[in-house]
């Protein structure tokens, strides 16, 4: 008798394996990349750092560009959805800029290797071309998470954005990446820094 399609397992592509690989790899390469960063990085390394042979990685990624590439942008595009349930939530504009300020400070403390991986990649894109692609969607995808978040703002405090999403973005990010910077030398003193220099930023970006 034939099984019903409820009673037959459910089958995965070959397509979803290769991307499941995928992001196995990536979450392991990570912390390999975020400690040595990117010129100091081969896949040779990263799979002498892993559970996987460098046959296996090579594989995967056809080259050392393309893993990096893949990581930074699976990492990040989870960071882009990390204040989304802050800006859901808060009701108003002190309970917002708390939330998403707790939420920059933890993961400035707890993921600044990934961070230092991501700077280090875009300023890479400068000279590699093949990185550029991947570095700008990435931007705009934290750029939207600004602007999310200042939107949100500018509600809760009954004024408009008084700077378009560009400017949000290459302020705050400005600000994140001198935290990130400043942390290995001064971790007690930096993440206190950054939230003090946010909240006198946050205020100027909106307007009555």
């Amino acid at each position: 008798m034939a099984s019903t399609a409820a009673e037959r397992p459910a089958r995965v592509s070959g397509i979803d394996k290769i991307e499941r690989r995928r992001v196995a790899l990536a979450e392991s390469a990570l912390k390999t990349l975020g400690e040595l960063g990117y010129a100091r990085t081969s896949l040779r390394e990263i799979a002498n750092n892993s559970e996987f042979t460098h046959g296996v990685v090579h594989y995967y990624f056809r080259d050392k560009i393309d893993l990096i590439s893949y990581c930074v942008r699976y990492y990040k595009t989870k960071c882009a959805r990390r204040y989304d349930e802050v800006v859901e939530t808060a009701t108003s504009a002190e309970e917002l800029a708390t939330g998403f300020l707790g939420k920059m400070t933890q993961t400035l403390v707890e993921e600044t290797p990934m961070h230092k991986l991501w700077y280090d990649l875009r300023a890479q894109s400068m000279f590699e071309e093949q990185l550029r692609p991947d570095v700008e969607e990435i931007d705009k995808l934290l750029e939207a998470m600004i602007w999310r978040i200042l939107s949100r703002y500018a509600d809760l405090t009954g004024t408009s954005p008084s700077v378009d999403a560009p400017t949000a973005y290459a302020l705050v990010d400005g600000l994140f990446e001198q935290a990130v910077v400043g942390y290995a030398a001064n971790p007690d003193r930096t993440p206190a820094l950054l939230t003090d220099r946010l909240m006198q930023v946050l205020p100027k970006l909106v307007t009555a």
